[in-house]
């Protein structure tokens, strides 16, 4: 049982390379401090319906979107409840897909997975192979866009553009540490549901899932004897359609943070953006290269979050405390006992530039004697 450490007003500024949350502008930060208001307000109706349509014109999706106080995890495990009657296929490539498949069979499916070694990546033929050899006709294929733990980045893609050859089945892609940072094209490669954290890529501060629905998807839960409550589809769509808001309270603040960062990312344009992240992550990944080397499968590497192969048996915990004690930067150990000191992780998303990767990068250089 932990003891109580009181929560003081002193602590440094740090600055996060960490695969989330990442930094937020000043602005955004500010925008949190408007007088509060209530939430069935006319005020909440052009806050919420700002919110949305923005975001449907970044991501360039003529899909519902939906907009909950919460993590991406209730995204994870609403679509599960949403769209599976019994057999979902999860395709598991390291701690966040493995997850996946954990959540499902938490919420009582059949769940087969197409696994893979931490590292690789989920392969288009292995998931057609999969589904024209089963004899279960399963519901949903799940898929993780980016897998932050491993630094891989699956070609979604491709794999939406295989399941929408089964019409009875699917696709959802975890897209948490990913969206916002690396283009996808939603509608053109048909996937059901897509879903994300703002303290990733949108450079927001925490709590709020955003979740992308396909007119498919929104039919297929009306069909089920059983829905999420909270994250239901037709339960967050229908309020949307009716009232232009949210159907239970939501996180005020951070709707409203959500609205001066989303107007940023409009200006800066999605194509602008990825661009911007591709060229952290082949900076980063040609650093990486030269020092160390990449973990990832090569040709499968994330553009918002680069794990890094420890090949010179540095003292990852060591350098990350004397990184943050001398520069102020804090990036990220490898993930769980199975990665920890054998790779480390740089963030490379949301609001950071070349510039900001670079100061990292010259940091961990010096501590390390690279």
């Amino acid at each position: 049982m932990p003891t109580k450490r009181e929560y003081r007003d002193d602590y440094p500024d740090k600055t996060l390379y960490i695969p989330g949350p990442t930094e937020v502008r000043e602005d955004v930060i500010e925008a949190m401090c408007e007088p509060m208001f209530g939430h069935r307000m006319d005020r909440m109706t052009d806050l919420y319906t700002t919110v949305v349509e923005d975001t449907k014109e970044f991501l360039g999706t003529d899909n519902e979107v939906i907009i909950l106080t919460g993590s991406g995890t209730e995204f994870m495990e609403s679509s599960i409840l949403n769209l599976v009657d019994e057999n979902v296929l999860c395709t598991t490539c390291g701690s966040f897909s493995e997850r996946q498949a954990h959540v499902a069979e938490r919420l009582g499916k059949s769940v087969d997975t197409l696994e893979y070694e931490w590292g690789q990546a989920v392969k288009p033929e292995d998931v057609r192979e999969a589904l024209e050899e089963s004899d279960t006709e399963y519901d949903v294929v799940t898929c993780v866009m980016n897998e932050s733990s491993t630094g891989v980045r699956n070609p979604v893609e491709e794999i939406g553009d295989v399941v929408a050859d089964y019409p009875d089945t699917y696709f959802v892609v975890d897209a948490v540490s990913a969206l916002g940072g690396d283009y996808v094209d939603i509608d053109e490669h048909d996937i059901d549901v897509i879903f994300t954290s703002v303290q990733k890529a949108f450079a927001m501060p925490p709590g709020l899932a955003v979740c992308v629905v396909s007119d498919d998807a929104y039919e297929r839960e009306l069909e089920s004897e059983s829905a999420s409550w909270y994250g239901g589809f037709q339960r967050t769509i229908d309020y949307y359609d009716r009232k232009g808001q949210t159907h239970s309270t939501p996180a005020i603040p951070i709707m409203l943070a959500y609205r001066k960062q989303m107007k940023h990312m409009l200006e800066e344009g999605h194509d602008v953006r990825d661009q911007r992240h591709r060229e952290m992550a082949e900076y980063t990944r040609e650093w990486a290269n030269e020092h160390f080397a990449m973990f990832p499968e090569e040709g499968y590497e994330s553009q918002t979050v680069a794990c890094i192969e420890n090949t010179q048996g540095i003292d990852v915990a060591e350098t990350i405390a004397a990184v943050d004690e001398e520069y102020g930067m804090v990036f990220s150990n490898g993930y769980g006992s199975q990665l920890g000191e054998e790779t480390f992780r740089i963030g490379h998303m949301g609001e950071h530039d070349l510039e900001s990767i670079r100061e990292l990068t010259d940091a961990i250089e010096d501590v390390a004697g690279l």
